[in-house]
């Protein structure tokens, strides 16, 4: 497999238009009263207009929920509330459609697809469509060794960015993007620690639910891989092989591939955020064509968000994680789309007809 060049997606990101994006500001007063009305609803508008290059912008009618799976080995040191291992559980519910998110997709009309990664299971649990991208069973534990070689984060970076390509050029006009794994809000912070250069106490949250004790095994765990992570800092992949996983790398790809289709993406819960941090460092102006959906109260993902500028559409306190947070947001990101693409403009009064002439 050839080396991927990741210099090359600093000058494939382009920026969203920005005097696109200052038309569809401008069309407020004659859209609504008073024209600051809608307030965010107008402002998401306003981007999704330069991210689609198009004033009034185009109607939101076929997004689509992708959720990676994998489990982690860091798992072991039970670092989190679900077992090790069990991340399968929560990929068949999602592919049976007994998953949080999928009541609410059903409502939404929206598909969703799981894509196992690195799930510790047997592929035969799974459906092929499912299973077609595995990169390895499970990952290294961090703490001590790597999660996966370089060539598996390649591979895994890859499909990712072959995932964008196809539903860039299927129509999908908009992604919910998520992770189903057990384990995985300790390499996300490990990131996040990482990249911003931070202690592990400062990123590390209590994730799936975990107690106190569960909470030092975490912070311990992070502060050894942080030590793992440093030497690489440099070598994007390189640290997504280290102290990442399958899931991560191919979020990343995924994520930097749809910035170069100009597919815009909605960011679900910490992992996105941090494969959205290490996206930033590849390529400065990724962020641009990135929403971040909600605030999950996680430590390590408002750390990442600060840093790629980023502010959460709401914050609800929803911790499920699976896409759910971020799926909730998809329809103010419809409804502001809706609203440029249907309010008529309202015709300006004539004053010389309208107001009739003094009697001499």
């Amino acid at each position: 497999m050839s080396g991927i060049e990741l210099d090359d997606f600093g000058s494939l990101v382009e920026r969203p238009d920005a005097r696109l994006r200052r038309d569809s500001a401008d069309r407020w007063p004659a859209l609504v009263r008073p024209a600051n009305g809608l307030g965010k609803a107008a402002e998401l508008a306003d981007w999704l207009a330069a991210v689609q290059g198009a004033v009034p912008l185009r109607p939101l009618t076929s997004p689509r929920v992708i959720l990676f799976a994998a489990d982690h080995g860091v798992a072991e040191l039970d670092v989190s509330a679900r077992k090790a291992g069990t991340a399968g559980v929560l990929a068949k519910a999602a592919v049976d459609g007994t998953a949080p998110v999928n009541v609410i997709a059903r409502r939404l009309g929206v598909p969703v697809d799981v894509i196992d990664m690195a799930l510790d299971c047997d592929p035969a649990e799974l459906p092929d469509e499912v299973t077609a991208y595995r990169v390895r069973r499970g990952s290294g534990r961090i703490d001590v060794e790597d999660a996966l070689t370089r060539e598996e984060a390649e591979q895994a970076f890859r499909t990712g960015m072959e995932l964008a390509d196809r539903h860039a050029d299927s129509g999908t006009d908009i992604v919910v993007l998520g992770d189903l794994s057990v384990g995985g809000t300790t390499p996300a912070a490990v990131l996040i620690a990482a990249l911003c250069g931070t202690d592990a106490s400062v990123v590390t949250g209590r994730g799936s639910g975990i107690d106190d004790l569960a909470w030092m095994r975490k912070c311990a765990a992070i502060r050894d891989a942080l030590r793992r992570a440093r030497p690489v800092l440099g070598d994007q992949l390189a640290l997504l092989g280290a102290v990442g996983g399958a899931d991560f790398a191919a979020m990343t790809g995924f994520l930097l591939q749809a910035a170069v289709r100009k597919l815009p993406v909605v960011l679900d819960g910490v992992v996105s955020a941090a494969c959205a941090l290490v996206g930033q460092r590849i390529a400065f102006r990724a962020p641009d064509w990135w929403l971040a959906g909600h605030a999950t109260g996680e430590p390590g993902q408002a750390k990442a968000l600060d840093r790629v500028s980023l502010d959460p559409l709401f914050d609800h306190g929803i911790t499920v994680g699976g896409g759910v947070g971020a799926l909730l947001a998809l329809p103010l990101v419809q409804s502001a789309a809706a609203l440029s693409a249907e309010l008529p403009e309202e015709k300006p009064a004539d004053d010389a007809e309208s107001v009739p002439e003094p009697e001499a």
